[in-house]
């Protein structure tokens, strides 16, 4: 969809009034930045507890992956408790409300804009890596759209809706690989449903069993589907999902031939930008040092894959600042 009428033109008075990044995305929790938050290690343990040992299959556990690659465990035993349909579903409505209030605000790349192109043809190598990771992905109706900011960020909602702020392209001159390697970690929290799981968690411990009920399929059907995608907007990752996102990003990325250890440079542009501080979009992510440091452990697991991969036949220039349309 062509949104802009001059293509590399960016209305300033626009931004204040385009949607925010979905919470889980690139939007983060103040008090993980302040080394409060802690990965809820016991809160499955909790939440299985309280709905008394649910009748779930055994091959959900947490044993890890016999595989190439990295090690992660099993899917949570969680998600069964929410119905994936539902949160694909609100996940696309959310998605399709935000690219149209981007829109209204002429904040959409076209689709013949290089950085649009670029992005989508980076997908395009990275989204057939997702199906041994989520046999659902292959049913996705998968988007990818930028959003016309100088916001750093980025997010992929369950189903397969990403979206990149073009903010975190030009001021972190991402190359290729660093591009796939924020992709693949986004992705990765939709295949491994981390959405789903806080979704299920929130109603099993604040909401209670008649909102449960609700997303089980006993309530109205509308008004969960709006009730979720409300709580997709606010929801935040644990550090333990995004340490998971950051591993099966690294192999996600490495398969679709993209340079994993790409994840290095890429951690060291984002400390430079936080100058101490970390910004919005970092706070619920583990500390950049600790990051690299798990990517230059897990580098050898996927080293082979990426070898092996077939690499792309073309590469795309770093994002160039966007020409700003004289306020009127």
């Amino acid at each position: 969809m062509s949104h802009l009428t001059d293509p590399g033109f960016f209305d300033p008075a626009a931004d204040p009034h385009l949607p925010s990044a979905p919470a889980y995305g690139f939007g983060r929790c103040p008090d993980c930045a302040a080394g409060r938050c802690r990965p809820e290690k016991g809160s499955r343990r909790l939440f299985t507890g309280l709905l008394g040992a649910a009748a779930l299959s055994p091959a959900l556990s947490g044993t890890a992956w016999a595989r190439e690659g990295v090690e992660v465990g099993g899917p949570s035993k969680l998600t069964k408790l929410v119905p994936a349909e539902q949160v694909e579903q609100a996940g696309a409505q959310q998605y399709q409300q935000m690219m149209r209030e981007a829109a209204n605000q002429r904040a959409l790349l076209p689709n013949n804009h290089p950085q649009l192109i670029r992005l989508r043809e980076i997908a395009k190598r990275i989204i057939p890596q997702s199906e041994p990771w989520n046999a659902r992905a292959k049913q996705w109706r998968w988007e990818v759209n930028a959003i016309v900011s100088p916001q750093l960020n980025a997010f992929c909602m369950p189903g397969g809706k990403i979206a990149f702020y073009y903010g975190i392209l030009e001021k972190l001159k991402l190359s290729d690989d660093e591009v796939a390697a924020i992709m693949g970690h986004e992705v990765a929290h939709a295949l491994r449903e981390h959405a789903r799981e806080r979704m299920a968690k929130t109603a099993a411990t604040r909401l209670g069993a008649n909102v449960l009920s609700s997303l089980l399929g006993l309530g109205n059907v509308g008004d969960t589907l709006l009730n979720m995608g409300s709580q997709l907007l606010t929801l935040t990752f644990s550090r333990e999902d995004e340490s998971e996102a950051d591993l099966v990003g690294l192999e996600l990325a490495a398969r679709a031939g993209y340079d994993p250890s790409a994840g290095i440079s890429l951690w060291e542009k984002m400390g430079k930008v936080s100058k101490g501080a970390p910004p919005q979009w970092l706070s619920t992510h583990p500390a950049g040092p600790t990051r690299i440091r798990d990517i230059q452990a897990n580098l050898p697991k996927v080293e082979g894959l990426y070898a092996r991969a077939d690499k792309p036949a073309q590469r795309f220039e770093v994002a160039p600042p966007l020409q700003m349309r004289p306020a009127s």
